[in-house]
């Protein structure tokens, strides 16, 4: 590390939850803090047979020593934020923004009764475009605002930069996928905000020059969740066939699928930046792969597609998934040789 942004290269549902609590956990990480757009994304973390779905709280909490921060440009749901923190047990090394914009009950309400964006766009219904366009407006409120989060509030990007400069490792969360991205997405089907590596690096005030690496996570085959365009996209008995069939962690939405896509996923390094790449759910690809923690366990045609992506997108492929357990990691960094 010792910085160390992560972020999802498709279209979300790449399986980032489990990564970030691998790495917060393995390289024993200060913080985690979380950027990215705010409770319409959610993340999944397996842990001590137990499965976790955060939408607010970073998922470094399976670290108990790991501070858990969210960033002044990630909106917050304050009933969200609190109920995580009770869920997990971590009130006392939670922190958030005083500028985190706070998502009311308004927001929630247009979101869901907008055609356009419920409708067309296929929205979450968590009221974050609304939020975020009240945030353009200046008129949003922000964490500061209420008394119910005043324990809570630090200031994150202090907290970060201070912690770089004492040598710790620092791990920053992303959210959705770099092609729900408003700028770089399949527009207008994307979220309202960026999500590359860049806006997530600025969510959290961390500044470039304090960026050490980039690590951007593929599936090792596509979904998305809501409409827009999928290249290759399988019809939904072929997806259950291949065991592909997913649903979203906040919508329950049956997500779509296609095969792995090389183009997508050189753009994707390209955009942000990537530095290195974790290939996830391996193991639903290969199934003789589930649970494997050393690459040359892996089977034969599971190390050629690795080795097939790292040849066509030319990252290196530094953490392999191989289940569903945070535990079930094939961890190739620091080594050229497994």
């Amino acid at each position: 590390m010792p910085s160390l942004i992560v972020v999802g290269g498709f279209y979300g549902d790449e399986g980032k939850g489990k990564i970030i609590a691998y790495i917060a956990k393995k390289d024993d990480c200060s913080i985690t803090v979380r950027g990215g757009v705010g409770p319409n994304a959610g993340h999944t973390v397996v842990w001590k047979e137990k499965t976790f779905r955060l939408r607010m709280i970073p998922c470094g909490f399976v670290n108990p020593k790991t501070h858990l921060l969210i960033g002044p440009g990630v909106l917050v749901n304050p009933q969200v934020f609190l109920k995580e923190i009770d869920d997990i047990g971590a009130e006392e090394r939670c922190g958030l923004d005083p500028l985190s914009a706070i998502i009311e009950q308004k927001h929630i309400d247009q979101d869901k009764g907008s055609q356009h964006l419920s409708g067309k766009i296929g929205t979450t219904g968590t009221g974050t475009g609304p939020c975020n366009a009240d945030r353009v407006n200046r008129s949003v409120k922000v964490a500061r605002d209420l008394p119910e989060l005043k324990k809570y509030l630090t200031d994150v990007p202090a907290a970060v930069n201070e912690a770089l400069e004492k040598g710790a490792n620092v791990l920053v969360e992303g959210t959705q996928g770099t092609f729900l991205s408003l700028f770089h997405g399949s527009y207008p089907f994307v979220t309202s905000k960026d999500v590359t590596a860049s806006s997530i690096a600025a969510d959290v005030g961390l500044g470039p020059t304090n960026v050490d690496d980039v690590l951007v996570v593929f599936k090792a085959y596509v979904t998305r969740v809501g409409a827009g365009y999928l290249k290759g996209e399988l019809s939904p008995e072929e997806a259950v066939k291949r065991g592909w069939a997913e649903y979203g962690t906040v919508t329950g939405r049956q997500r779509r699928a296609a095969p792995f896509d090389f183009d997508l996923a050189r753009r994707a390094v390209m955009l942000n930046g990537a530095t290195q790449i974790a290939l996830t759910k391996l193991d639903i690809v290969y199934p003789e792969s589930r649970g494997v923690n050393n690459y040359g366990s892996l089977s034969t045609d599971a190390r050629a597609f690795v080795e097939n992506v790292e040849a066509e997108i030319g990252v290196p492929v530094t953490l392999i998934g191989t289940g569903p357990s945070v535990e079930e990691v094939v961890d190739r960094r620091g080594s050229k040789k497994d």
